[in-house]
């Protein structure tokens, strides 16, 4: 969990805490610092979220990756002749799609 969503939290929770405060000391100045603090706060965790996402996803990525890796490697390895086929029609349809009509 990244800390920007454990310190929005804290922050949010503080500014509820004085907003109340100040709700019941009739101290306005104080009230509206409170309800900042909450929207500063909750702002900080939606980032902290946002972070958290960009990370799994780019890890999920990562592993994509390497299972792809794997299956290519296990592929030329175990069957070279498939492989060497499947390279020359990969080069095949790449020429026919640059060559000029």
């Amino acid at each position: 969990m990244d800390e920007h969503r454990v310190t929005g939290t804290a922050k949010t929770m503080g500014g509820k805490v004085e907003e109340g405060f100040g709700r019941a000391t009739g101290d306005t100045k104080t009230q509206i610092q409170g309800v900042m603090d909450q929207a500063q706060g909750t702002a900080e965790k939606f980032y902290g979220q946002a972070k958290d996402a960009a990370s799994d996803a780019a890890e999920g990525a990562r592993k994509t990756a390497s299972s792809f890796e794997d299956m290519v490697r296990h592929t030329i390895e175990n069957k070279p002749y498939t492989a060497v086929a499947i390279a020359l029609g990969i080069g095949w349809l790449f020429g026919r799609t640059h060559r000029p009509l």
